[in-house]
């Protein structure tokens, strides 16, 4: 058995997870037989570890994370906000500040020509930021994607910021004995290892499906649950009757509902405020302006 006393003692939350990620065999008749690495409620409650890092604060911790919405619905106008206030050290979705870093934002249904016009609309005069890199074309995970997604991280000082937009470009094949669900949750394995390892961010745009009967906004996103089971933090973009909305669920990011309105002079997202305060304020407004044009 792993003797985590001495782990813990001195070595902190690094050396717990160096513990965890250790192969611990023993013989049994000359074949070696897993163990597991295990650790007592007792010692592990003793561990300090650092808080959660947020690349986006509220919104996109370190991590995998899913933003899905429907097409031409202004993800990618969202992501590229993200990957310049994160190259820039400035504000993302309108009052968001993030601490600087390197961001990739893999644009793989776009144009150079269009990401210029983009960033020109958003930056204005501003100096467009070194600190991002773009790229139009990347192969799939499976045929050296990965590989070349990791070679970046190694070649910037800070990696806080990838964006696979869309996740369909680089998807590895399904093997013929997966299952959907296990498709869906493997194909997403190697950017969530890439996250976990470097403790960075990975933001893959998705899309949602056209169904209507979906109590839960997360339920639209489109595939098995394999997707979301895989993922740290899922987002969705959607309209409403009362303007568009952001949803956000994770492990480590609370769940939140948002409202949003898109500021088509910058092309930017604005978080207007919790959604249910924002309705109620506009209700308030409505009877503010009745009251004010009644004659009795």
């Amino acid at each position: 058995m792993t003797d985590w006393n001495d782990t813990t003692r001195g070595g902190g939350a690094d050396a717990v997870r160096a513990t965890f990620d250790a192969a611990t065999t023993a013989p049994r008749r000359g074949r070696p037989v897993p163990r597991l690495a295990l650790i007592t409620a007792a010692d592990l409650d003793k561990v300090e570890f650092p808080p959660v890092a947020y690349v986006v604060p509220g919104y996109v911790a370190e991590g995998l994370t899913i933003l899905a919405g429907k097409p031409k619905g202004g993800k990618s106008w969202m992501c590229l906000d993200m990957a310049l206030a994160v190259a820039e050290g400035g504000s993302a979705l309108g009052s968001v500040t993030v601490d600087q870093g390197d961001a990739l934002y893999l644009a793989l249904e776009d144009n150079p020509r269009r990401l210029q016009k983009r960033m020109r609309q958003m930056l204005g005069d501003r100096a467009k930021p070194a600190r991002l890199s773009l790229a139009t074309e990347c192969p799939s995970l499976d045929k050296g994607g990965i590989q070349a997604i990791e070679g970046w991280c190694q070649g910037v000082p800070n990696p806080r910021l990838i964006v696979v937009d869309v996740f369909a470009k680089v998807r590895p094949e399904r093997r013929e004995k997966d299952g959907l669900y296990d498709g869906d949750y493997k194909a997403l394995a190697p950017l969530k290892d890439l996250a976990d390892r470097l403790g960075l961010a990975v933001v893959i745009v998705h899309h949602t499906s056209k169904r209507s009967d979906a109590a839960d906004p997360f339920d639209t996103i489109s595939g098995t649950t394999g997707m979301t089971g895989s993922a740290d933090t899922f987002i969705v973009l959607a309209s409403s009757t009362d303007g568009p909305k952001l949803y956000g669920r994770g492990r480590d990011v609370e769940e939140f509902e948002r409202a949003m309105r898109f500021d088509q002079t910058r092309g930017q997202w604005i978080v207007l405020g919790d959604a249910t305060e924002v309705a109620r304020s506009d209700e308030r407004k409505a009877v503010r302006d009745l009251l004010e044009k009644a004659t009795e």
